[in-house]
């Protein structure tokens, strides 16, 4: 066993994900033919995130696949202070 600390952020420490706008989604299934983490499915003819932290952080490719432009995800600029807070709380370096 070593002494050192593994200084990895956790992935389900990490809010990136999408979310789904209901009213919008028309239930193609764009997305979730398109993601290759198995982030979304389909569920009662509408595309659910059911997979959130398989979604690679900093990933949202799936954003211009949707049609009626349902998904969204945080700011890049918001993942950025997160990973610098959880970095800092782990005494990493700030990058």
């Amino acid at each position: 066993m070593s002494d050192r600390t593994d200084n990895r952020i956790s992935r389900q420490d990490i809010p990136w994900f999408p979310r789904i706008d209901e009213r919008r989604c028309n239930g193609c299934g764009a997305c979730v033919s398109f993601c290759p983490h198995g982030v979304y499915a389909q569920v009662d003819g509408r595309a659910e995130v059911t997979n959130p932290y398989g979604c690679e952080v900093g990933c949202s490719g799936c954003v211009p696949k949707c049609p009626e432009g349902a998904i969204s995800f945080p700011s890049l600029t918001d993942l950025m202070k997160v990973l610098r807070t959880l970095r800092a709380k782990q005494g990493q370096e700030a990058r």
